[in-house]
């Protein structure tokens, strides 16, 4: 059954003011159907939905991908959900959350702040009690921590993980067996131990009841992200189940900084200016000689030696040392925090780390999206989210793996009622 918002409603689930919801009533932007009994406006779940999607997305954007709604509610338990990216991004493709995980304090202040409605549950997750949700659950997402794995020369059951986050995230899975599930993970983990861990982790999953799909490194880059991130995206559903899961199909365009920080294709307004970081007056006076699209090698070799120090000397590229972003590439990967040494994320124009709203903005977070804590907090917040529009893609393949299950369902209940 579709659930309706009143305009108050719609504005807070969309993180605006009233008066825009109207505004954008009236462009035709979003478009309400009106409550018989008193004539007042009302917007529908996926109306709501898509223009969350589409404020970042422009009409030709649009053309690329054609939302799939859900043919019925499917509901989700997010664990380590940081501050909301893979989150909003699964709410965008028409997920509802029941549950939400989550030990950082700011992180948890984040996702309340923007949406007190999400059942938010700050603390360990070893003391989260997951059976209440057995049976009530379509989809158990999280990006659990790589951890090394003891071993004997045999293969490790569910049991011999416990201590472990990867342990957390398959309790879960135990506790409320979810029809998928979805983890996600640093490219690294691929030969972590020689690919130890990930072996271990598929055995134990397939141990609990799940077929895994093999596992891909997806990039960001191929889903309306300005930014050249790789993610490890580990899958499974549900044996028996005639679930078919497909990973999402690559966007044709790639967007890059300027699409993130200007007007244009991926948001409708230049970017606010925000708190941020600054550098040192040295090292501001070395980055000031690095062009855009630069690093390190572009500096005198002997301002090279003084900056770089000991790893002058040594192998390796080092892209990211004293690294300026270009306009018209995608950024580096964000990491926790703007203005470290070994990964500098300096502004084209201006010699500065980037901000906290274009920071976000490369994660492609809403305008709207704000993050609790200190500068610093927020940093770090936004720089262990997963990308908004990548994750909508992985949910929209989640949402229509799950319709297909729907549509076999109603195919054998039109097949009994006609016999």
């Amino acid at each position: 059954m579709q659930n309706y918002f009143t305009v108050s409603q719609a504005a807070q689930k969309l993180g605006v003011c009233p008066e825009t919801i109207r505004r954008w009533d009236n462009e035709g932007t979003l478009k309400a159907t009106r409550n018989p009994a008193n004539n007042y406006r009302l917007y529908d779940e996926d109306s709501i939905n898509n223009i969350s999607f589409l404020r970042c997305a422009n009409a030709e954007q649009t053309q690329e991908h054609k939302r799939i709604s859900p043919k019925r509610k499917y509901t989700s338990i997010e664990l380590f959900a940081g501050a909301g990216g893979l989150a909003l991004g699964m709410e965008w493709a028409g997920i509802d959350h029941i549950l939400l995980n989550e030990i950082d304090k700011y992180a948890c202040s984040t996702l309340r702040k923007n949406r007190p409605e999400w059942n938010v549950v700050n603390g360990d997750i070893s003391h989260v009690d997951f059976t209440p949700y057995k049976g009530k659950v379509d989809l158990v997402t999280g990006g659990f921590p790589c951890q090394t794995f003891s071993y004997a020369g045999k293969k490790m059951g569910f049991e011999d993980v416990r201590g472990t986050m990867f342990y957390e995230f398959a309790r879960c899975i135990k506790e409320t067996e979810p029809n998928i599930f979805i983890g996600e993970n640093v490219r690294g983990l691929l030969n972590h131990d020689n690919g130890n861990t990930l072996k271990t982790m598929i055995y134990i999953l397939e141990e609990l009841g799940y077929d895994v799909v093999k596992p891909q490194v997806l990039r960001a880059i191929h889903y309306r992200v300005p930014q050249k991130r790789e993610r490890l995206i580990i899958v499974g559903i549900k044996k028996n189940s005639n679930l078919v899961f497909e990973y999402p199909k690559p966007q044709p365009n790639i967007y890059t900084l300027k699409d993130a920080l200007k007007s244009g294709p991926l948001y409708i307004n230049d970017v606010p200016e925000t708190a941020g970081q600054v550098y040192p007056k040295r090292k501001k006076e070395i980055l000031s000689l690095i062009p855009p699209g630069g690093y390190w090698r572009d500096l005198p070799v002997k301002i090279q030696k003084e900056y770089m120090l000991k790893s002058y000397y040594l192998g390796g590229g080092k892209t990211g040392m004293a690294r300026r972003i270009s306009w018209d590439e995608p950024c580096l990967t964000l990491t926790c925090a703007p203005a470290q040494k070994q990964t500098e994320r300096c502004h084209p124009d201006e010699t500065r780390p980037f901000q906290v709203r274009e920071y976000a903005r490369i994660q492609t977070f809403p305008d709207e999206w704000q993050f609790a804590g200190s500068v610093s907090q927020q940093y770090k917040q936004i720089g262990n989210a997963v990308p908004v529009n990548f994750a909508y893609f992985l949910g929209q393949a989640v949402v229509s793996c799950l319709n297909g299950a729907a549509d076999q369902r109603q195919s054998a209940h039109n097949e009994v009622r006609a016999s």
